[in-house]
């Protein structure tokens, strides 16, 4: 019997730090438009906003408090009485609120921007937990800067907010600063030192500064965290916070190194990082893990080879599997005689295996000349290269309005003269035929193809 899986709860800040971005500022109503994906993508904490940052801030967590039910609704608060009592004008209303107080630790934080001492952190720091838990049960307190703070020190603050009555002791490695070994050994001293932290739930807030903010997440959820704070499309401060999508996948994908489990819809992933980009007008990088544009692309010919026979070759989750719709396969110079043979099939063209290699040689010069070869190009190329009623078998039927218009001659199968307008770049899908593994029925029937395919895998191209 397979033993149960640890919960990991996901708590989402995309409408709180990840705002912060420069950019990625957002309206009341565009926050609100946010939370109810979020609510749909089923994270377990949404974080708001920080209610006393401006009036509108203030607005857009209030609004969201009252509408979205399910998931805890969280406001940001600093370690002082106007903050926490806005916060919690704010949040009132919400089913599920939690006041999340935040107050610096490290040496350089008290001394160049506090200007207090470690005893003045301790004491304030238990203060404002405890005013805010008079107001709210639900309350996490963040050590700001945990990473850079003196580890007995830290374990000093966050005794003091246990004791308090904090339900949830984020640690925010808030300069991105840490590496995974260093941040899983951190969680672990804390839950070693602090007492009574086995009835607290330990977070983890990671920063991309190192390019490691998903990693020290995974790390102290290894460690003994059970919640992670991330944002969707990794947004955030400077480089950006641990990337939602990319934490819920690797566990996903991983269950044999992360036993977790989460709520979260993976399915919902693709549209909650297409709303964002959309509202906030900031697009994500091509190669970004999970939702990037070239994800689930492909243009090496054996990559492209590997992938019609089997997707499970070169892809480790389905496109599906985070909402994305399909796979895709981009011509391009690294294409292989069967993705070009394929793409030919669509467009209504099957070429014997000399047809295909003329076609091939000067589809590679193209591709060399060009980024992407459209449809377009590849039609003009196959009416420059070979007449169709002699070199191709056409896999179309003739157009309507050929057959309405009564012609008694047979409809000879060339791309027509007044192409249309070349739509804007972007890479055609595998063909929807496929197994039930995902993984794409044969459609030749050329008994050369087998011997093709080999010899794509085996070139490279």
């Amino acid at each position: 019997m397979t033993a149960e899986r640890a919960r990991v709860t996901v708590f989402d800040t995309t409408l709180r730090d990840g705002e912060q971005s420069p950019g990625c500022s957002m309206n009341q109503q565009e926050k609100l438009r946010l939370a109810h994906q979020l609510d749909r993508l089923a994270v377990d904490v949404i974080e708001a906003g920080f209610p006393i940052a401006s009036d509108g801030d203030f607005e857009a967590v209030k609004a969201i408090a009252a509408v979205v039910r399910r998931p805890i609704i969280a406001g940001l608060a600093r370690a002082c009485r106007p903050d926490i009592e806005c916060a919690w004008e704010a949040l009132k209303h919400a089913a599920r609120p939690r006041i999340h107080v935040f107050l610096a630790t490290s040496d350089i934080h008290l001394q160049y921007k506090l200007r207090i001492t470690r005893d003045q952190c301790v004491a304030q720091a238990r203060e404002a937990v405890a005013f805010a838990k008079s107001l709210c049960d639900d309350i996490e307190f963040s050590p700001e800067d945990a990473t850079r703070t003196d580890p007995d020190f830290l374990c000093r603050v966050l005794q003091a907010v246990v004791e308090a009555g904090a339900t949830t002791v984020n640690i925010p490695d808030t300069v991105g600063y840490a590496v995974p070994s260093e941040f899983g050994q951190l969680i672990a001293t804390i839950r070693r030192r602090v007492k009574g932290i086995e009835k607290v739930t330990i977070s983890a807030h990671c920063h991309n500064d190192l390019g490691m903010a998903v990693a020290n997440a995974l790390a102290a959820v290894a460690a003994g965290a059970r919640q992670v704070e991330c944002t969707i499309n990794g947004i955030g401060e400077r480089a950006g916070n641990a990337s939602l999508e990319e934490i819920v996948m690797a566990m996903r994908t991983r269950p044999d190194q992360y036993p977790y489990e989460t709520d979260v819809v993976s399915e919902q992933i693709f549209a909650a990082s297409q709303l964002l980009s959309e509202t906030t007008g900031v697009a994500v990088q091509p190669n970004k893990a999970i939702i990037g544009r070239n994800a689930f692309a492909h243009e090496a010919g054996i990559h492209q080879d590997g992938m019609l026979k089997n997707p499970l070759t070169y892809e480790i989750m389905t496109p599906k599997s985070v909402g994305v719709p399909d796979s895709k396969l981009v011509l391009g110079k690294h294409s292989g005689r069967h993705a070009l043979g394929l793409r030919c099939e669509q467009l209504g063209y099957h070429f014997d295996r000399r047809a295909l290699d003329d076609i091939y040689r000067r589809f590679v010069r193209l591709a060399d000349k060009i980024k992407h070869v459209e449809d377009h190009h590849l039609l003009e190329l196959i009416r420059e290269t070979h007449k169709p009623a002699t070199s191709a078998t056409p896999l179309i039927e003739p157009l309507p309005s050929a057959k309405a218009a009564g012609a008694s001659a047979p409809v000879v199968n060339v791309a027509p003269a007044n192409l249309p307008e070349p739509e804007p770049v972007k890479p055609f899908p595998i063909a929807s035929h496929t197994n039930p593994f995902g993984a794409p029925l044969p459609v030749h029937s050329d008994p050369h193809h087998e011997h093709t395919q080999q010899e794509d895998y085996l070139w490279g191209v």
